[in-house]
């Protein structure tokens, strides 16, 4: 399988410290857009299926900290994903798959 860059959408159509959902290569992709206290923007990307209640919701989950984790918290049972790195803090054995993602003259890209 190759992994490709993909052009998903302006870094501005994501409103600030939230998430959205796009579909890439027929899967559904959370983005979510983080702006840090020091005026820097990033960009993750984790599958937006939580394998907790089996529906496809990450993008609409909560963002925050937990400690020096960015993580966002899912929207059913509200278990916290990492967005570096799709691990599941509560419940280790249950990750989701993380994405490499960017910000490339304003546009937001995501690489599967």
């Amino acid at each position: 399988m190759s992994t490709l860059w993909h052009d998903v959408c302006g870094v501005d159509e994501i409103w600030p410290n939230t998430g959205v959902c796009a579909r890439i290569d027929n899967r559904q992709i959370a983005i979510f857009r983080i702006d840090r206290a020091d005026g820097a923007t990033e960009i993750f990307a984790i599958d937006n299926h939580d394998p907790h209640s089996g529906a496809n919701v990450l993008s609409r989950g909560i963002v925050g900290n937990l400690g020096a984790r960015t993580v966002v918290a899912s929207p059913i049972y509200k278990q916290h994903f990492d967005l570096a790195t799709g691990d599941c803090l509560e419940e280790p054995s249950l990750p989701v798959r993380s994405y490499a993602a960017e910000i490339n003259d304003g546009r937001v890209r995501v690489c599967v």
